[in-house]
């Protein structure tokens, strides 16, 4: 009787295992623009800093449980949505002088590859700001995922790098502390 129960036992683990396995596949998340966002931080003259965020982005992104490796994300960011709690600084930001929106009205993100550790990682990809496409690197930290009060499934991150804006272009003449801005990417997508 107990060899039955135990081969019963192990079946049905085997089982489950076959069913977790064959229900498990990549899943697809659409970023959500009002809890999104990418905030930057720039030295001002070396006495201070300059932040802020840009306020309209959208994107998708994919989640494989079974091999996250194969995990990637699409970003695009309306450059003209640059808010630094200053409006006339917000426009002479988004003007020739600095982002000139009107030429690129986008900043996007590729992967190109994702290197997992644990629920973090290190997300390779394509920056491509004010023209110039330019490889990063992005430090991923997973903040959280589960169901939403509406009935949906969410998922969310927060990405850190450092560009150098020289590399796309950028000569902005902001003094040798104002070379490099940080970046932050919070990133919460639903899943479809």
């Amino acid at each position: 009787m107990r060899k039955t129960q135990l081969f019963s036992a192990l079946a049905l683990a085997g089982g489950l295992a076959l069913s977790n396995s064959a229900f498990a596949e990549v899943k697809e998340y659409k970023v959500d623009p009002t809890h999104s966002f990418v905030m930057f931080s720039i030295s001002h003259l070396g006495f201070s800093f300059v932040e802020g965020r840009f306020n309209e982005l959208s994107g998708e992104f994919t989640y494989d449980s079974d091999n996250p490796a194969n995990s990637d994300i699409t970003m695009r960011v309306n450059t003209a949505s640059i808010d630094s709690n200053h409006a006339e600084r917000d426009r002479h930001l988004r003007a020739s002088d600095y982002l000139h929106v009107s030429r690129h009205p986008e900043a996007t993100f590729t992967t190109t590859r994702f290197e997992p550790n644990g629920d973090d990682g290190i997300l390779h990809g394509d920056l491509t700001l004010y023209g110039t496409t330019q490889p990063i690197e992005v430090d991923v930290k997973f903040v959280g995922a589960g169901e939403d009060p509406w009935g949906g499934y969410r998922r969310g991150y927060v990405g850190t790098t450092t560009i150098t804006l020289s590399d796309f272009g950028m000569n902005f003449q902001l003094g040798p502390d104002a070379e490099t801005t940080d970046l932050r990417f919070v990133i919460e997508g639903i899943r479809q």
